[in-house]
């Protein structure tokens, strides 16, 4: 055979293996596409496991919706309402109670053309003080560029609109602590202090917490500004769970295509763990998505326990994946030092990380804030010691392994060059 023939052969011999590879790819993606049209489907409605959805009935919560109901109703008459915070660990109710609340709230202001408007921000998602004042004004009907102003600037034309359309603004400010305990408590001093400023309208803060220590770290001034009302919210017990769980699945899946067990298990598992109702739902909703990938008839105690492993599992790499760099390059010295290191040994380690991987080292005082927000993550823990005449200093332990740490960012462009 000669060159050209040797060419061609090589040619069609590859052409051909690529052919047969995109048909092994499109078969397998037709069977997938395929299970997905006309498998089993065992879910009916799968927007009632999702975390926004706002059930038309709370059930063990009535206490703490006609306190708030009452703390916020002398609003309907334009009268000013006292600011609220709702405490309570993760799951307890709180997110949900509060926008339940405040759509029934805002749907008779509209039935009676009061001019009440209600803002929501998660300060974890929106986390600086800009974003959250962007939240508040597209609430009013403001706009406001995405970046170019100042704090300053914003709250005044925020202020200007409120003002001048009379409206009584309900701030729903969720994860405040996180914020708080991030950034400090500036942007709360000044909404909470500018009372006379809004008039003839108002503003109204209700802030969700999941620290109960939350106000430890607020300054006496914004103490004294906040003039606020306090609601708990205690966890949900094993059987609320249950109950919540049965309401949810009722809805969410086809008549007898999940079991008790997996409803008990899953409650079980939740209740376990400070009666986190949220969890127990989202188990369930990844759980019903296992059993209809794997094409099952009914959702068992299997699939809860597959979809356990699936948001841990998620959650770290999430959260892992997700870090600015300089978080991801402090966690790697976190990790390749000692059980309960100090704060300035972890410095040290965090200075050689930046200098492998090319990266300007951050002040000490910038990497403690970081260390901060990876504590409150649940990536390390981080408490603080007296270290005698040397003031105070942390104690630094990694909550992740470094197996996993590695695994994920031995796949990072900047820092696999550290493994």
């Amino acid at each position: 055979m000669g060159n050209r023939g040797v060419e061609i052969f090589f040619l069609v011999n590859y052409y051909g293996w690529n052919i047969l590879f995109e048909d092994e790819e499109n078969n397998t993606l037709d069977n997938i596409f395929d299970r997905a049209l006309h498998g089993k489907k065992i879910v009916r409605n799968q927007t009632v496991l999702n975390s926004d959805y706002i059930p038309n009935k709370l059930p063990f919560r009535e206490k703490q919706i006609s306190l708030i109901g009452q703390s916020l109703a002398p609003i309907l008459k334009g009268n000013k309402c006292s600011n609220l915070i709702l405490y309570g660990k993760t799951g307890t109710g709180k997110t949900v109670v509060a926008r339940y609340v405040t759509e029934k709230l805002f749907e008779r202001a509209n039935n009676n053309d009061l001019k009440i408007r209600v803002a929501y921000s998660n300060t974890r998602m929106s986390n600086t003080g800009y974003r959250i004042l962007l939240d508040l004004a597209n609430a009013i009907g403001l706009n406001i560029p995405f970046t170019g102003l100042s704090i300053a600037e914003v709250l005044q034309r925020i202020t200007n609109v409120i003002s001048k359309n009379k409206y009584l603004v309900i701030f729903v400010l969720d994860e405040i602590d996180y914020f708080i305990k991030i950034h400090e408590d500036n942007l709360l001093y000044e909404l909470t202090r500018s009372y006379d400023k809004f008039k003839p309208g108002s503003l109204v803060v209700v802030g969700i917490s999941n620290d109960l220590n939350f106000k430890e770290f607020l300054n006496p001034r914004v103490l004294s500004s906040l003039s606020e009302e306090e609601i708990v919210f205690s966890p949900y017990s094993a059987e609320e769970i249950k109950s919540i769980l049965q309401d949810r699945a009722s809805i969410a899946f086809e008549e007898g295509t999940i079991s008790q067990a997996a409803i008990n298990l899953c409650s079980a598992l939740a209740g376990s763990e400070h009666g986190d109702a949220r969890r127990a739902v989202d188990l369930l909703r990844i759980a019903g998505e296992v059993a209809e990938r794997e094409n099952a008839s009914k959702l068992e105690e299997k699939h809860i326990r597959s979809a356990v492993q699936k948001i841990e599992r998620d959650r770290i790499y999430d959260a892992l994946n997700s870090l600015p760099i300089q978080a991801k390059a402090l966690l790697i010295a976190v990790t390749n030092s000692n059980p309960n290191s100090k704060t300035g040994d972890i410095y040290e380690k965090y200075q050689k990380v930046c200098i492998k991987i090319g990266l300007e080292p951050l002040t000490q005082r910038r990497v403690s804030s970081i260390l901060s927000e990876l504590d409150l993550l649940g990536v390390i823990s981080a408490s603080v010691i007296s270290d005698g005449r040397y003031g105070r200093t942390k104690k630094i332990t990694c909550s992740v392994s470094q197996q996993i740490i590695r695994e994920i960012y031995s796949k990072d462009q900047v820092l696999s060059i550290l493994y």
